[in-house]
């Protein structure tokens, strides 16, 4: 964790933010795989980490703003306990490592609140995103499941706190962004006709745990890169495919990594391969050369679109203006995804507490199809840390539903396209920090155009 200083200043910029209330922060609890006592790994809740830092289970914490009061409530160790975990510093002991001096037993943590609404005390909240988070707002506050009504001051508070990573921050990404692309690195050496999407998802997932890191999120690794979010590892790579690895590193205090890279099965790409992964890369060089503070993120989206369909306009899948194209939403034929995200303490950061707040400053997202995934459209501010990942796909089922529909027939020639149906798809993903005058890129850098790739195969 980082010095308690840090901490507290966190938590004192929080309730200078909101101003007054009772702030409660609903820590995670284990979670049962198949019963009770064989447990998923553990993850502290990334606000309760950023504001407390104390990675256990069964801890809440309250801030009340109002009486000047800072709050662990939890349980110490029983002797069973500790027979089975080993010796564990007090509870006491974890919370002063972060500037916390009021321990409180877990079961009191109802009362303190019962006693807070009686005297007509506002009391702030998160959303959920957890089954049992629900269950103790239900338990403590009366909250019917599916009612909550989160606090957008504190909202607000944690983002804009959040959304700006300090240097010590920005230290512990690098390091999670450096184990991350040797996790790319292992799969580009380790890809080659005849091995399984299986064994370079456990390549990558050793290289993330010899760090004794955990993964940022589940391995992507699959021949079927059309399919965006694709986890399923049972195929066979042959000659002639391509595996798309998304993949991401988390360090021991909860920092991610977030990259992508497009692997030829072989030691070389296939002509028709190396032409859209081509116009990929320029998509993807165009966007990065765009980072600086000031700039609405929307539109370096806008010209990674221009560049993809520009470059299918002169393969021959696209025709018409690249430009009217992308704001028609023609592009979401091979785009329909966004082109970057918020990344720190969650690989999507702070997804849970609303894109609008964290990717948009409160300004309301597009409906159009393609352009609604786009997480982040704001304008860049120095201290943001972001994804940069545009991709290339052939969909089957959406080829055939545009097709059938005569859409966009004045910017898409499905003649062509329909002969790339059984292309899957190209993502590479870089992660970026903005600096004062442009960006910065976290780690190191992985191999991204085709001579690169093709000369570490």
């Amino acid at each position: 964790m980082f010095s308690k200083e840090t901490y507290m200043a966190r938590r004192a910029k929080l309730k200078q933010s909101v101003g007054s209330g009772l702030l409660l922060f609903t820590g995670n609890d284990e979670s049962g795989m198949n019963y009770a006592d064989n447990t998923y790994h553990f993850r502290q809740d990334s606000t309760f980490l950023y504001f407390f830092g104390l990675a256990y289970a069964g801890l809440n914490a309250i801030i009340d703003i109002d009486n000047d009061r800072e709050i662990i409530f939890g349980d110490e160790l029983t002797i069973d306990a500790i027979v089975w975990m080993g010796t564990q510093p007090t509870l006491k002991e974890k919370s002063d490592r972060v500037g916390i001096r009021e321990i409180r037993p877990s079961a009191e943590i109802a009362g303190y609140l019962d006693n807070a609404r009686s005297h007509k005390q506002e009391i702030h909240y998160l959303p959920t995103y957890r089954a049992e988070h629900q269950i103790k707002l239900f338990q403590w506050l009366d909250v019917i499941p599916g009612t909550e009504k989160p606090s957008v001051p504190f909202i607000l508070g944690v983002v804009n706190q959040r959304n700006y990573k300090s240097d010590e921050e920005i230290a512990e990404i690098d390091k999670a962004c450096i184990v991350t692309a040797d996790m790319h690195l292992t799969a580009m050496r380790t890809v080659r006709p005849g091995i399984t999407e299986a064994e370079v998802a456990a390549a990558v997932t050793e290289v993330a745990q010899a760090n004794n890191y955990q993964l940022s999120f589940p391995v992507i690794a699959t021949i079927n890169g059309q399919t965006l979010h694709n986890h399923y590892h049972g195929n066979t790579i042959k000659s002639g495919d391509m595996l798309l690895l998304d993949a991401g590193a988390e360090t021991e205090m909860g920092y991610a990594g977030d990259m992508s890279s497009t692997i030829p099965a072989d030691a070389r790409f296939t002509t028709r391969q190396k032409e859209i992964y081509d116009i990929a890369v320029a998509s993807h060089e165009a966007a990065v050369a765009a980072l600086k503070p000031g700039v609405l993120f929307e539109s370096i989206y806008d010209k990674a679109c221009e560049v993809i369909m520009d470059g299918m306009k002169q393969l021959g899948f696209a025709k018409g203006d690249p430009a009217e194209a992308v704001q028609a939403g023609a592009h979401a034929l091979f785009m329909p995804c966004g082109l970057g995200h918020m990344m720190g303490l969650d690989v999507h950061d702070m997804e849970n507490l609303g894109e609008v707040y964290v990717g948009y400053d409160g300004r309301p997202k597009s409906t159009q199809f393609g352009r609604k995934s786009l997480r982040l459209g704001r304008k860049l501010e120095p201290g943001f840390v972001l994804t940069i990942e545009p991709g290339i796909y052939f969909i089957p089922e959406l080829i055939d539903l545009w097709r059938s529909q005569d859409k966009f027939t004045e910017f898409i020639n499905y003649e062509k396209v329909a002969t790339y149906k059984d292309f899957s798809g190209i993502r590479n993903e870089e992660d970026y920090l903005i600096t004062a005058d442009g960006a910065r890129l976290l780690g190191k850098k992985i191999p991204l155009r085709t001579e690169e790739v093709e000369g570490l195969r």
